[in-house]
Parts: C-alpha cells; structure tokens; sequence
C-alpha cells in the first residue's frame, strides 16, 4: 500500500480492507483488479458523455485518459457516468422542462454512485449546460478532494466565410418566418454551424460555468477553454487524475477552496465576460452545498461594480476558441486582479491561491478579446440585477452589447412560452410591447424553461431591439436583447407577474436596477383577491417531484437544505 495515503482513513477502507469486506473485494477481483489496486485510494471519474449531442460527445474519451493520471498519482480510477439534457435539442418544446431539473439528477447521480461505493477522491468530466454546475454541485455537497474539468466547445462554423454558431440557426427561424431567408439558406446553414465535438462557443452558459470552474478554484489554470478537438484537451485530462492525487494526499477539499470570496470571484468573472445569466441561478445553488448565504441579490451587487471586459458572443465577436488563443480565462482574470476586482488569497486545485496563479501569467496586450479594465468594453454590466413591484424577489438581464438600457411599453401576457413563439410566428407581436411569458417558473413550469427559441425568432424578424420580454422562467445564455428572466415570486406563486393583464405599463430601467408594474396598488390587490393558483399537467414522475420541492429562483432553485442543514459530510465517513 502506497506509503502516501493511509487507506484506513480514507471513506474506501469501507468496502475494501479487513477480513468482513471479503465479499467486496471478490467484486474488484471479478473486474481484474490486484491486490496492490484495491489497496490505493478509489477515485471517481464521472462523466457526463453520451450521445445526445455534440457537447458530450467528447467527455468518455477525456474521462478514459484521466483514468491514466489516476494510476501515474497512486490511485485506482472508477469510472462511472451520469446524464445530461442538451438544451439546443431541448428548447422550444416540453423537453426544455427537463433542463435545469438535469442539474439536479445529475449532482444526485454523482452523490449516490461516490457514496455508495465509498470512493475517496472525484475528477468530473461535463460539456453541457446543467452538467456543469450540476457535478460541480456534487463535488461540494460531497466535499472529497475534487477538480473539475469541462470537455471544451466546438470549433465555430463557417457559411458565406463568416463564422457562425447554432445561435444563427435559431436566428434565422426568424429571418425565415419574416420572409428573408429563403428555406434552402436555412437548410444550408443548419448543416454547418457545428462542425463537430464540442458544446456551444459563445459565452453561454457552458462557457460561462467552464470560467467558473476555473475563477472558483476547482479546475486547473487555463484548462477549460481549450475546444474539444484540441488534442491539448488529453493533457488536460491525465493532469486533473494526477492532480487529484496531490489533493487527496493534502487532503485539500472543494470548500477549503470555494469559500464565499472564491463565489464573489466567480461572478466578478460572470459579469466582466457578459456571461450567461443562469449563473446567476447556479452560483447561489454550488454556493448552497457548501453551506454558504448567495443569492441573487449578492450576485447582482458584484454585478453592479463590475468592469465589462470581454468582447464575446452573443454580445461581442468572439468565442472559446478566441478566448483560448488569447490566453484563456486566467487572461482576463489577469487585469480584473490587477484593477482590484478579485480577491487573490482563495485557495485553487494547484495548491496555490488564485494570485499565485495569476502571477505566473503575463498580459498580452495584442490579444484582442480582453479589454484592460482602465479601458473597459463599458464601466459596469455584462449582466445586471433588478427589482421593484413586479420582481419583489428580484430578475435578472444580460445587458452585454445593448444600446437601450430602458424600456417602457404596454404588456401583451401569455400563461407559456409556447403561445409567445405562435404569436412571434405570426408577426403579431407589436414594436414596442413588454412581452410576458409566465408559468413558466421552478414550480409553475415545472423547470423553468429557457425561452432561446422565442427571443432568436424575434430577433431573426429584426425586433430584438424593439420589444423587451419578461418571465419567470429563464434565459439561453445565447440570448440577446431585452430579455428579463427569474422573474420572482413566479407566478405560480402568485407573484406580481401573475396579476399582469394585456395592456398595463411596465417600466424597465437596467442602468437603476428597476422593473416595476406601474397599476395602482387598489387595482392590484383586486386582482390578487381573483386570483386561482393553477395546476399543470405533470402531476406524477420526476417534474411532480421537483415541483414539491424546489425553492425560489432567487435562492438558486434548490431541492434541498443544502450544507447549512449537514449533520455530517460524506468525506468525513
């Protein structure tokens, strides 16, 4: 037994060492496993390959050659998978409910498989949306010595020699339904735009978690930017599974490393990239498992004094791959630290802080992604926070690349996202509406639906820029516009956004950080009286069960108490 670890303090001395773990041990014997392997620490390397699109395509191959670090670093690797819901598969129909529900199953999967069968150490592998935070979420509910890493993004295509993403595909449904895109252009174009393994390359909400990944602590420097293609990527892969050694030898653990600094970190990096605003969801939820108050509001506050710096889709014109080239996240993080915008004292999974990290890079001031933050895109907000009367509990928009900070209009209201996209099909959607797509919350959805199909279609009909939009459900990070989501109280529970009637003024102002329902306080609370909650038709199986028991989105939608309410953490069995 390696001299490194001492096994008989490690959660696997449960199902492998002393006479009465016999029967375990003739299961790893059946698998070809030696005396010497089942004597090291056991390390899980989940992933979240599969076939379901090309974001995860590319996540088996990567997680097989971490196994190969494992072994070089003393450790016996266990290979297990988890699921994923693609959203650009997903959007637009009922299957899009069952996206941000896949965070949830697959932080669970994570936790089950490492618990029952008592596994010491974890390196997850994700490509997808909700695969992200979802398996970042387990390393911290789980607390073993973790790293993350994320499987990369596609190459861009190419049509007509520009480069081009599914977001233009989305688009040009709306460049279609208006007439100006022939439908042989769009056949033409849907067959390009991803060439390959890979999730989206805009600063979405993959991309936008990969940062995380890194701004947080949990992957290794400049690990997560590099496309899926790379052949750099396997590198990557063998260094996470040898690292993940020296973790566990120090017994360095995710929330020694994502302390509520590192979470402050995470969204100063969200803001300045004019990343995705689910991360506004999804820190708050990894912040949770740790047992760590941060919620929307805390987010939004980071948001507010945060320099916008990165000139990325869907706001800007570059993607990943750019990113990568111009000397990846850490690049960004480099003039963020150097303006006072990040704390350098959180630890990493280096063994060494994040400014200590940081100060083994240098600026490259022929790149041309970043912008040094003395001279920034603009001073403040990629994404920015609001609340007033019709957000009591908070909204949030992502203002990167807009010029209309404002917005007033009469409302046009829709109880589901499907009935909005009929009516943006039709072209009955008038210039200067406040469009609201509600029930379509955590509970009320249930799942909380992204809406890309719905706001690519009007942007594609050129009026991205002449109608706001508003719901309690959520936003693609490949959204641009006007767009408002986690509107709360949702309606389903009888929020403001429930007593909206066609008509009524609503008033946006993201530069004050307002949404408010301008309808006198006697006329609302008639409404209220009148209202009914409404039921919905997933009254069994996995969405029923979300429903009862998800939280507000302001807290992050959470489906259990998380690490405040802990009697125990399954690294310490």
């Amino acid at each position: 037994m390696s001299k490194r670890f001492d096994k008989m303090k490690l959660p696997s001395r449960h199902v492998s060492m002393g006479p009465e773990r016999a029967p375990h041990r003739s299961y790893y014997y059946a698998m070809g496993m030696t005396l010497e392997e089942i004597e090291r620490p056991f390390v899980a390397v989940a992933s979240a390959g599969n076939d379901s699109a090309p974001c995860n395509t590319a996540l088996d191959p990567q997680a097989n050659i971490c196994r190969e670090g494992v072994i070089a670093g003393g450790g016996t690797p266990r290979r297990f998978n988890t699921i994923t819901v693609t959203d650009g598969i997903a959007m637009g129909h009922q299957g899009m409910k069952s996206s941000l529900v896949s965070r949830e199953v697959i932080a669970d999967s994570v936790e089950v498989s490492v618990r029952g069968h008592c596994y010491d150490a974890l390196v997850g592998f994700a490509g997808c949306d909700k695969s992200l935070p979802g398996m970042m979420m387990a390393m911290l509910r789980l607390n073993v010595p973790s790293i993350f890493v994320y499987g990369g993004s596609i190459l861009p295509g190419t049509h007509k020699d520009k480069d081009v993403t599914v977001v233009d595909v989305f688009e040009a449904v709306g460049q279609h339904a208006a007439g100006n895109c022939p439908l042989q252009e769009l056949i033409a174009l849907e067959k390009v735009a991803c060439p390959g393994h890979g999730a989206c390359g805009g600063q979405f909400t993959a991309n936008t978690m990969a940062c995380v990944g890194e701004a947080i602590g949990l992957s290794l420097p400049n690990s997560n930017m590099a496309p899926a293609p790379y052949k750099s990527r396997e590198e990557i892969a063998r260094a996470a599974g040898e690292q993940v050694m020296v973790l566990l030898e120090k017994n360095l653990r995710p929330r020694d490393i994502c302390t509520r600094a590192a979470f402050e970190n995470a969204a100063r990096v969200v803001a300045a990239t004019g990343g995705s605003t689910n991360a506004a969801l999804h820190l708050p939820a990894m912040a949770s498992e740790a047992g760590i108050e941060f919620d929307l509001f805390d987010v939004a506050e980071i948001f507010k004094s945060t320099p916008y710096i990165a000139d990325l889709k869907p706001g800007g014109q570059y993607v990943a791959k750019d990113m990568h080239e111009a000397g990846g996240v850490y690049m960004g993080m480099k003039t963020l630290l150097d303006g006072g915008f990040l704390d350098p004292e959180p630890m990493t999974v280096t063994g060494k802080t994040l400014g200590e990290n940081i100060e083994e890079i240098t600026w490259n001031p022929d790149q041309k992604v970043f912008y040094d933050v003395k001279a920034p895109i603009t001073p403040t907000g990629g994404v920015v926070g609001l609340k007033g009367s019709l957000a009591p509990d908070g909204a949030i928009v992502k203002v990167a690349g807009m010029e209309r900070l404002a917005f007033t209009g009469p409302a046009r209201v829709f109880d589901c996202e499907e009935d909005a996209f009929a009516a943006v099909e039709k072209r009955d959607i008038a210039e200067g509406s406040v469009i609201i797509i509600r029930y379509e919350g955590p509970k009320g959805g249930p799942g909380m639906r992204e809406m890309l199909s719905t706001t690519a279609a009007l942007y594609g009909q050129g009026m991205g820029e002449k109608v706001a939009l508003i719901t309690d459900g959520r936003f693609s990070g490949a959204t641009r516009g006007f767009c408002i989501g986690h509107v709360g109280p949702e309606a389903a529970e009888g929020g403001p956004i429930a007593l909206v009637e066609n008509g009524d003024e609503i008033a946006i102002d993201a530069e004050a950080g307002t949404i408010d329902l301008n309808v006198a306080d006697d006329v609302l609370e008639a409404r209220r009286k009148a209202w009914q909650p409404r039921s919905n038709d997933y009254q069994s199986g996995t969405l029923w069960r979300y429903a009862q028991n998800v939280g507000p989105a302001v807290k992050g939608a959470l489906t259990h108490p998380g690490g405040a309410a802990e009697t125990h953490v399954y690294a310490d069995i």
